[in-house]
């Protein structure tokens, strides 16, 4: 009987250990952020729709086709230095939703930014928001 309890949990340890080898990084980005981007990477695709204020102006966020998820936020444009954000969606929370980030000359930032589902309207819709005022040359997209 302890043989084949030890046997099981060594091959319940192999499975999982390979599991999570498998597993994505989300850590990492995917390739080179260019100079002038955020790359807020989500760990779960979200709904939309997101509201993005970045140094106390809010910015428009594109949304993605319809029916389809975000896995990502992009907003290109930035300039180099200390950047302050606040995330917020009726449909998704986010976690952080309000931080600082740099951005160098050279390089862009790449940001994990945790997600879960969360319906804050819970009758009707959701009320308008006036038109986002924007930054000049700053663009934010959701990307699937």
């Amino acid at each position: 009987m302890n043989r084949a309890l030890s046997s099981a949990l060594l091959t319940l340890s192999l499975a999982l250990g390979l599991g999570l080898a498998c597993r994505k990084n989300l850590a990492a980005p995917m390739k080179n952020i260019p100079a002038g981007t955020a790359h807020f990477q989500f760990t779960r695709k979200i709904q939309g729709p997101v509201e993005l204020t970045l140094d106390g102006v809010r910015v428009s966020v594109a949304p993605t086709a319809k029916n389809k998820k975000a896995r990502a936020l992009i907003v290109t444009g930035l300039a180099a230095g200390k950047h302050r954000f606040f995330l917020y969606s009726p449909r998704d929370a986010f976690g952080p939703d309000q931080g600082e980030f740099e951005i160098t000359p050279t390089n862009g930032v790449h940001l994990v930014t945790f997600t879960q589902a969360f319906n804050a309207v819970l009758y009707g819709k959701p009320d308008a928001l006036p038109a986002a005022e924007g930054i000049p040359g700053v663009k934010a997209v959701l990307v699937p």
